[in-house]
């Protein structure tokens, strides 16, 4: 047999074995995604903000399908809903003297964990002044990285965007914990160096609650872990648009919450897996991803394996049809591990296009990369030319129903190997993540 028939024979036999792994997918199905996903972006989710009903019944919708699934509740808790608490610190009372003289109220804004805040000068606080000539954002990043209490005197002629900064804060904050860390306090003024100063500053305090919900299928490897991920929560209510005022967040993120869904499905009918895997569905991603870090603390991250976080797989790639990427795929090596895997079929899993957006850092696979995880997020939104992204517009009817369900079962196919144990990803250097 000549060497070009053996390899053609040999790409043959890869290729009806694509074909065949991709057969045996079929159980994933476009109406089963399609009931998920036009379930989670309905209108009456009220667009699965944290902190409201159409949230909660997110998280209650996305728990019953676990107990169809027969999942097993997350390690250490009691049920599918793993529920923490954070505080919502808000402005009450903000009062800045200079040199005898207190300055308006539109003239200073504060930033601080703390309820209460009574500063006098000779303390140990620091004056740090961003002057006329300075460039405000540098300035205002190095005041951030100072290791003590600091009063920013801050020249007039940033009037304008020191007021943006300032309505920011204004707005408060979400914060895992209160009465910790270092504060900044702001002041619009031509002083550079006051004689005198006194800072006081009162805040609200209210305490919330926040829910990831998650299930396992233990592994015959009990410690070693494969996350499947997305985020459920979204931007809410927003200003009506031709008469309509919900983001549904149908692509963001009811898409990865659907695939997530819809792989354990897959996953438990596979039988016993030989490395747990964990499925969640993330809390509060869109204010500052308190549910992965939440979610992280639980965990030893040096036996999480893997996580395949999913957000935004609704739409066609770039690279066409039945293909997606991975946000940071240099980092580790399970985007090629991924690749290895899809091989001989009709799906394929490309680097992330779009470095200059940052998408690494910008989903819940970070907090996990951070602690060495080869955690990472597919996707398949052209991000910078999506429009329908964070508005009313991101609805059930501008996906497409084929793509994502290929999507699915292209991660299936993909994660095979590292769920059943015979590969293992390279960690992540935690030295090399911001």
């Amino acid at each position: 047999m000549t060497k070009f028939k053996m390899t053609a024979l040999a790409l043959a036999a890869l290729l009806m074995g694509g074909v065949v792994q991709a057969q045996k997918l079929k159980g994933i199905k476009e109406p089963e995604v399609t009931r998920l996903i036009k379930t989670l972006s309905a209108d009456d989710m009220q667009g699965r903000a944290s902190f409201t009903p159409g949230g909660e019944k997110a998280a209650d919708f996305i728990a019953s399908e676990f107990r169809k699934t027969k999942l097993k509740p997350l390690p250490g808790e009691d049920d599918f809903k793993q529920t923490f608490k954070v505080y919502r610190v808000s402005p009450s009372a903000l009062n800045v003297t200079i040199d005898g003289s207190e300055l308006e109220a539109e003239k200073v804004v504060a930033s601080t964990s703390h309820q209460s805040l009574n500063w006098q000068s000779g303390g140990a606080r620091q004056v740090v002044a961003i002057a006329e000539t300075d460039d405000f954002r540098e300035a205002f990043g190095r005041v951030g990285k100072i290791d003590a209490d600091v009063l920013v005197l801050v020249h007039p002629k940033h009037a304008p965007i020191f007021a943006n900064y300032q309505r920011y804060l204004r707005r408060g904050s979400i914060l895992k914990e209160t009465g910790k860390g270092h504060s900044r306090v702001f002041a619009l003024t031509d002083k550079t160096a006051p004689s005198n100063f006194s800072v006081e500053v009162k805040n609200n305090v209210e305490e919330l609650q926040l829910t990831n919900v998650g299930g396992m299928i233990e592994g015959k490897r009990k410690n070693e872990f494969v996350v499947f991920s997305g985020h459920y929560d979204h931007i809410g209510i927003q200003k009506p648009i031709d008469g309509d005022s919900i983001a549904n967040g149908a692509d963001d993120d009811a898409s990865g919450v659907t695939a997530m869904m819809t792989l354990a499905n897959y996953y438990k009918k596979q039988g016993k897996p030989e490395r747990s895997i964990l499925f969640v569905a993330f809390a509060a991603e869109e204010i500052g991803g308190y549910g992965s870090r939440h979610f992280s603390e639980q965990l030893n991250p040096d036996e999480i394996v893997a996580m395949f976080n999913i957000e935004m797989v609704g739409k066609p790639s770039r690279f066409g049809p039945n293909s997606a990427y991975l946000t940071g795929f240099e980092r580790s090596s399970l985007g090629q591990l991924m690749q290895n895997s899809l091989q001989g079929t009709t799906y394929s899993i490309h680097p992330d296009p779009y470095p200059e957006q940052n998408l690494f850092y910008r989903s819940d696979n970070a907090t996990l990369a951070r602690l060495g995880v080869p955690a990472h997020t597919i996707s398949s939104v052209q991000i910078d030319q999506d429009k329908t992204y964070h508005t009313v517009n991101d609805e059930f009817e501008m996906l497409d129903m084929a793509h994502m369900t290929s999507m699915i079962r292209a991660i299936a196919l993909a994660s095979k190997s590292v769920v059943n144990g015979q590969e293992t990803p390279t960690r992540v250097d935690k030295s090399q993540v911001q």
